[in-house]
């Protein structure tokens, strides 16, 4: 009630208080006569209104306080009223307090009703329900009558009304909604406030937004709560069934004014989306936190999904086939795709897919919400993958088994609708209907009703296919029997007849189309230009012509010569060295894969064009292109005007979008050209031979045209020029963003990057010692900037346009141009330190005021490594512990100075505090292995350094830094065999990285006299190798009893290298060339440690005796492979073996017998060590007995004794025609004679000295045939030893044969003794075999493998390499024209043999791939000449083979029949007879 003014009631009881003493003498007096002045002056509903300021009135001028409080006084009167009117005073309050709220909410300024109170009517309601709750504390309210009077009103409450009574705990929303008189009456109330409540929380104050997600996440939970009780629950409270419709209605609604605001998102009706998107906070899961029990949660969420997913089903299944398309993840509304992902949290992504398989059974669904639901599955979830892919499994699965289509065509839409989102999340559809249809164990491959079912189902589908799902059905069609073929030839025609329809030619469809891509399909040019990349990315991977591109020259020969050729044949500049796609081209010409007359039309072009850039180049640029590239120098000029004043910074960036403009202009782009080159793309640079003034050519995207070297010159030119102007005002620090912001604009484009990064090459790698002092800061400064930017840039990859032009690994920008800084000669050191001293000063000024983290992740680690390597190197006072920090940073203008040392600039560097601080950052450190591989680089002849200065370096790098240092800082850990290992592994990269095509980076190219250090080792890096080992033998030997021997790590660690490799590397020819250079350098750093290092001692009781396991081991699984005469070392490695078995055993108490016992282990744990030291004895025999008697002063030990006795005794046998005692084992003395029939050429006389062998030389001469033998196979690998020519039929022999170009010359410099010649081989072979034949001594068996070969024979087949015996079937039939026909009567086996190895041979061409025949004469050594003699001579000899002989060929007829079908047929005719023959003899015993 008010009182006159306006004044509140309690306002005048304080202002009476304040005017004088109150008469009363009591409170009791007092209440009285208020009563009775509120009876004349009555208004109740304004009185429940007066209570909400809960300051008492202050007693003034010494006034005692009264007992009287509001609350109480409202009592009172409510109580006084109730009685007069004769109702209860609980129900005069809820009446009168209803009647408040009405008021409170009608008294709006807004013509119609809105969910939210202005600040006037919040803080009336907020005075009336203080009252309210003071009068439930007095228990004088009623709940229920005041809810059901609520709903009694004119006009529906305002929701925020609502809440507040919610809140504040006086009535639950729920009692209301139970209390209503008609329950869709309360639901349409509900769903409209709600619904102005989200349209109005976009247009209201930050704190009314609050307050709206507060309603809204309150009622949420009431909703939740109340609508999805658990049963239990639910059963408790009858009384709140009412409210549980009400609040699934509610939610219902809702929902669907979702959906329908999704249909109307595409309409740019912003304000509903918006509205819309307010509600989905619902569906937050941590709104409802502990509130809600998780099955109700769940229950609640898994309704949701089922509503989604059946809202308004009107699509048809043929309007989802055509319009599937357009419902992907991408195109997907983000209202509904939001509404998905906060659905799916509540579930693991299988109870996902199961809710949504059980949706699909049960209900008819809307196909573009089921679609796009299995869409934001698969992008969103990667274990949807798998998941979907059982589910299209049960689907196919029901679906042919109950025969049922729409289990059929849900699997269809899914599996298309998932591969609409890239291979990256699910497998293409290409390649999900091969997987299920494209075999005869596909899911209709059971009967024919099954066949029939799936075609009668694509027929179907064709009128609403899209072509790139017909090209599919047709390129990959359904498995079919040969009986029903005419049923796929009808869905074929058909489907081939709807893509006439859509004016889609299936003859132009490109090689590597991707027929599941949602597009539709590119123009037959653009798709032959990307086959041409696919298929050279192929064959630059495997040197092997695609099998599609094969194929296509073959099956569909109209695309292959109409679009492919053309797209690969199109003019260009040919490269000096041929790269990829020349050598491409070449193996299709030499495949007849492209006509001789396109080929030279070809040529023609290619050279007409080089003549016109000569000539363009010549002339000044054309007039056309004069006027858009001085308008991009005018604007760079104002670039520069700009950049150095501070005031006119804010125009910079206006600036730089018009140089940009003018830079497009003049390189020609737009939009869509940067569009259709993808950023993951790698930037390609080509680089140029060292000298070449012209910019390195670039190799742009796909679709890029390449950009002018003028057009990077000037940009350069203008950074530089800009960062000098800068400069002279200001520090880098205070020269605001413009160089970054330019440099970041020009890695905008595109095809600007190639010729920049190229451009980089020429001035860093090639030009660098010769740059000025302004051309290093502004370079400097600008790579800076560039790995600023390098999320901008792709991944580099860098050739240097070598024949083998094979893509590296990609580099990212910042790794690119810290290789191009290679530290090789003096001036590359100095300018190598000037330009990383100059980055690293304009890093830490330029980012000074960037937090650590951040400046770090600024920092490029090749500069700081560099710089660790360079400064220590180059100056001593680096070497020591810093005492303090130096007195002044260096400054930046100082680095223009043209007096400057930079060494002591770089010491000053180095001495910061701030550099110091980096160096403790893991990133940053520099590994000991780092410092090797760069160490490695060093040219030691052109060197800063002098040879004594560098071997101190050296030593203070390996013992002072790197040893004892922790290996978390790189270091060693004072191991020395980790110091050994990290060194050992170093020399290898680093000379596999140099000598090899397949190095990354690959544009590691020579500097004149430093070509020769690029296959041979570091002599120096070895010295110190060599000091570690011989360090790690000053170590307690093993004791007596110890029957363990000591660790030979060295082998251990050869081994882990050649086993550890990732065979998916490479190429299996790059992984084979690789290989054996790797064994190579292997023998290489074997021969440069001391010898002593291959042979260990190990305790036998109480003897010491010589270990040679671990160097067994290592020569018979990969020694022995290199070897260029296929049964014997390399002399270097034996003799190197030979010294280290006799220095080893000193060690032993009797070094005769170490001696001994070591060489009679090699007879059977490693033969082709004794077979080498036959071979070399002439040159190992005084090198051996001087060190004997150097040693030890006493007669040879009689292993060695005998060794030399065989060779004396084979050397007597051929010069004075004495008697050959054979040895036992006969091998070894064939192995000496062969070795000097080898030196005493001509091999007349080892034709006479045949026939004076004796009776019990049979197996001698044996092993003697196979020795020339294995000599045959390596003239025919490497004639004369020569490393530059190969026989063109070992091309026809797979890729084995050609990693011969990588091992032909031996370690050791044997001397003309090591080479052989073929025809001379081949004529010993014959007469050795001649020789054999006579005396009637088997051989045949020799060719068996190493494990079926008898035991005399095993020996040999075991010391020979892996490749000599891979081709010993083109010895073997070498000899054919020896083969007597006896032989077939004599040999049973010889037949079995014979067709063994015709099956070796075949497979061998089988398996290779075409190369070109021989320069010299192309008939010369051709293998199919070769297959053909041997198959004719089969076809002559099996008719006059015994029974036996063609019963030992059955385990070999499957796979003959698989080669030669012919050949395996005159097999089987003739052992028929054999076999009828065999029964009737066994027959006759009975």
């Amino acid at each position: 009630m008010a009182g006159a003014g306006g004044r509140s009631w309690r306002d005048l009881l304080a202002g009476r208080a304040r005017k004088r003493r109150s008469p009363f003498g009591s409170a009791a007096e007092l209440q009285g006569a208020a009563l009775r002045l509120l009876d004349q002056h009555q208004n109740l509903a304004e009185l429940l209104l007066e209570v909400g300021d809960s300051a008492k009135p202050g007693v003034q001028d010494g006034a005692e306080p009264r007992g009287v409080s509001p609350e109480s006084f409202i009592v009172s009167v409510l109580q006084e009223q109730a009685s007069k009117l004769g109702v209860p005073t609980a129900t005069l309050a809820a009446k009168n307090a209803v009647a408040n709220v009405e008021r409170i909410c009608q008294d709006s300024a807004s013509p119609s009703q809105v969910p939210l109170l202005n600040s006037d009517q919040r803080k009336r309601l907020t005075c009336l329900l203080q009252t309210v709750k003071d009068l439930l504390a007095n228990n004088m309210f009623c709940r229920s009558l005041f809810c059901q009077e609520m709903w009694k009103m004119k006009e529906p409450p305002v929701l925020e009304a609502v809440w507040h009574l919610h809140r504040g705990d006086i009535v639950g929303l729920a009692e209301l909604l139970d209390r209503s008189p008609a329950g869709p009456a309360a639901v349409e109330w509900l769903c409209s406030s709600l619904c102005g409540l989200c349209e109005q929380a976009g247009d209201i104050s930050c704190g009314d937004t609050e307050l709206a997600q507060g309603i809204l996440s309150d009622f949420a939970i009431v909703f939740l709560q109340h609508g999805f009780e658990q049963a239990v629950e639910l059963g408790r409270k009858v009384e709140f069934q009412k409210v549980a419709y009400i609040c699934r209605a509610v939610l219902q609604r809702m929902l669907a004014w979702v959906l329908d605001a999704v249909g109307k998102e595409k309409q740019e009706d912003v304000s509903m989306v918006q509205a819309a998107r307010f509600w989905l906070n619902v569906f937050n899961v941590s709104l409802y936190g502990s509130v809600a029990p998780p099955d109700s949660l769940r229950q609640f969420f898994r309704h949701t999904l089922t509503e989604v997913l059946t809202y308004n089903p009107a699509l048809k299944v043929s309007d989802a086939i055509q319009m599937q398309k357009e419902w992907s993840f991408t195109r997907t509304s983000p209202l509904l795709t939001a509404l998905y992902r906060k659905l799916l949290v509540a579930f693991s992504v299988k109870e996902s897919i199961c809710q949504l398989q059980q949706v699909l059974e049960s209900h008819e669904v809307n196909w573009q919400h089921v679609l796009s639901c299995v869409s934001t599955l698969v992008v969103c979830q990667a274990e949807a993958e798998q998941l979907f892919k059982d589910l299209l499994s049960h689907l196919l699965l029901k679906a042919f088994g109950n025969y049922d289509m729409e289990n059929m065509i849900t699997a269809f839409l899914i599996a298309r609708q998932a591969a609409l989102e890239g291979p990256a999340v699910f497998m293409p559809y290409s390649e999900w209907f091969k997987a299920s249809f494209g075999s005869a164990g596909g899911y209709h491959g059971s009967s024919k009703k099954s066949l029939v079912f799936l075609l009668e189902f694509l027929s179907e589908l064709v009128p609403f296919e899209a072509a790139p799902y017909l090209k599919v059905h047709i390129m990959f069609p359904p498995f079919v029997p040969s009986k029903h073929r005419s049923l796929l030839l009808e869905y074929i025609t058909l489907a081939k007849t709807r893509l006439a329809d859509l004016k889609v030619a299936i003859e132009d469809m490109g090689l590597y189309e991707d027929l599941s891509a949602p597009e539709e399909a590119v123009q037959p040019q653009a798709q032959a230009l990307r086959d041409v990349e696919k298929a050279l990315q192929i064959f630059e991977n495997t040197r092997k012509i695609p099998t599609s591109v094969i194929e296509a020259s073959i099956f569909r020969r109209p695309y292959y010569t109409s679009w492919f050729l053309p797209a690969l044949l199109r003019p260009r500049v040919l490269p000096k060295a041929p790269d990829g796609r020349m050598a491409f081209i070449d193996s299709l010409k030499r495949a007849d894969k492209i006509p001789s007359s396109l080929y030279s039309t070809y040529l023609q072009a290619c050279h007409a064009m080089k003549e016109k850039v000569l000539q363009d180049d010549s002339k000044a640029e054309p007039s056309h292109a004069k006027e858009p590239f001085e308008q991009l120098k005018a604007e760079l000029a104002v670039l520069r005007t700009l950049a150095v004043q501070q005031a006119q910074w804010e125009e910079v960036a206006a600036q730089l979008a018009v140089v940009s403009d003018r830079l497009r202009r003049v390189l020609g782009d737009s939009s869509e050209d940067s569009e259709a080159a993808p950023f993951s793309s790698p930037v390609r640079v080509a680089m140029p031979a060292p000298g070449l003034a012209a910019c390195p050519q670039s190799v742009p995207a796909p679709g890029l045209a390449a950009c002018p070297q003028s057009v990077v010159d000037l940009l350069l030119t203008s950074f530089c020029q800009t960062l000098l102007a800068a400069s002279s005002f200001n520090p880098p620090d205070r020269q605001g963003p413009c160089l970054s912001l330019l440099v970041k604009m020009m890695c905008g484009h595109r095809n600007l990057l190639p010729a920049l990064l190229g451009r980089l090459c020429q001035l860093i790698y090639h030009q660098g010692p010769s740059l000025g002092a302004a051309h290093i800061l502004g370079l400097a400064a600008f790579v800076i900037h560039l790995s600023e930017c390098r999320a901008l840039i792709p991944g580099v990859e860098a050739n240097s346009g070598a024949s083998q032009a094979v893509p590296g690994k990609a580099l990212s920008v910042s790794e690119y141009w810290s290789s191009l800084l290679l530290c090789r000669t003096e001036e590359s050191f100095a300018f190598c330190l000037r330009f990383c001293t100059a980055a690293a000063a304009y890093l830490m000024c330029k980012f000074s005021s960037c937090s650590h983290e951040d400046f770090c992740a600024l920092v490029p680690p090749g500069l700081i490594k560099k710089l660790q390597y360079l400064v220590p190197r180059l100056s001593l006072e680096a070497r020591g512990v810093l005492c303090e920090e130096a007195k002044s940073a260096l400054s930046w203008s100082s680095l223009s100075c043209p007096s400057l040392n930079y060494r002591r600039a770089s010491l000053c560097l180095w001495r910061q505090a701030g550099f110091q601080e980096l160096l403790k950052e893991k990133a940053f450190q520099l590994s000991f292995r780092e410092w090797l591989l760069m160490e490695l680089e060093v040219c030691p002849e052109k060197d800063i350094l002098s040879a004594s200065e560098r071997q101190d370096f050296h030593h203070w790098a390996i013992y002072q830094r790197y040893l004892p240092a922790p290996s978390a800082a790189g270091g060693c850990d004072g191991d020395l065999e980790k110091a050994c290992a990290v060194i050992l592994n170093a020399i290898l990269d680093s000379s596999q990285s140099r000598g090899s095509a397949w190095c990354v980076p690959s544009f590691r190219l020579d500097l004149g006299a430093c070509a020769q250090s690029r296959t041979s080792l570091s002599p120096e890096i070895l010295c110190r190798l060599q000091e570690l080992v011989l360090e790690l033998r000053c170590r307690p030997k093993l004791l007596p009893g110890c029957s363990a021997a000591q660790r030979h790590f060295l082998f251990e660690l050869l081994q882990g290298r050649l086993t550890g490799r990732d065979p998916e590397h490479g190429s299996a020819l790059g992984e084979q060339l690789w290989r054996q250079q790797e064994l190579l350098l292997h023998s290489r750093i074997l021969l440069g440690l001391p010898a002593s290092t291959l042979v260990t001692t190990c305790w036998k009781g109480n003897k010491a005796v010589l270990d040679c396991d671990s160097f067994f081991c290592f020569v018979n699984s990969e020694l022995k492979n290199v070897s260029s005469r296929g049964y014997a070392l390399s002399y270097g490695i034996t003799a190197h073996f030979f010294r280290g078995l006799l220095n080893a055993s000193l060690d032993c108490e009797d070094a005769a017998e170490g001696v001994n016992q070591a060489l009679a282990t090699c007879q059977t744990k490693c033969p082709v060590v004794l077979l080498s030291a036959a071979l070399w004895w002439p040159r190992l025999e005084a090198a051996l007995c001087s060190q004997w008697k150097r040693l030890f002063g006493a007669p040879l030990a009689e292993e060695l004794a005998r060794l030399r006795g065989w060779h004396s005794s084979a050397s007597r046998f051929l010069c004075s025609g004495a008697a050959l005692p054979v040895s036992d084992p006969p091998w070894l003395s064939a192995a000496f004679l062969h070795g000097a029939i080898l030196q005493q050429s001509p091999r007349g006389r080892g034709t006479e000295a045949l026939e004076r062998l004796g009776t019990d030389a049979e197996q001698l001469l044996v092993a003697l045939l196979f020795f020339s033998l294995l000599d045959l196979i390596s003239a025919r690998i490497a004639p004369k030893l020569c490393p530059l020519s190969v026989e063109p039929w070992l091309a026809w022999f797979g890729e084995e044969g050609t990693a011969s170009l990588w091992c032909p010359i031996p370690l050791g410099n044997p001397g003309c003794q090591e080479g052989v010649d073929f025809q001379t081989s081949l004529e010993w072979s014959l007469q050795i075999l001649q020789c054999l034949q006579g005396r009637g001594t088997s051989w045949p068996l020799l060719f068996h493998s190493a494990e079926g070969a008898p035991g005399r024979f095993r020996v040999l087949r075991s010391a020979a390499s892996q490749r000599h015996t891979r081709l010993l079937p083109l010895a073997f039939y070498s000899l054919t024209p020896s083969f007597q026909q006896e032989l077939l009567q004599q040999e049973p086996a010889f037949l079995s043999v014979a067709l063994q190895m015709y099956i070796q041979l075949l497979q061998l061409f089988v398996e290779g791939e075409v190369l070109p025949q021989s320069d010299r004469d192309p008939t010369e050594h051709d293998p199919l000449e070769l297959i053909s003699a041997a198959r004719q001579f089969l076809l002559g000899a099996i008719p006059h083979c015994p029974a036996q002989s063609l019963g030992n060929i059955q385990p070999l007829l499957s796979t003959c029949e698989e080669l030669d079908p012919e050949l395996a047929a005159t097999l089987l005719h003739f052992s028929r007879p054999a076999v009828d023959m065999e029964l009737e003899e066994e027959l006759e015993l009975f």
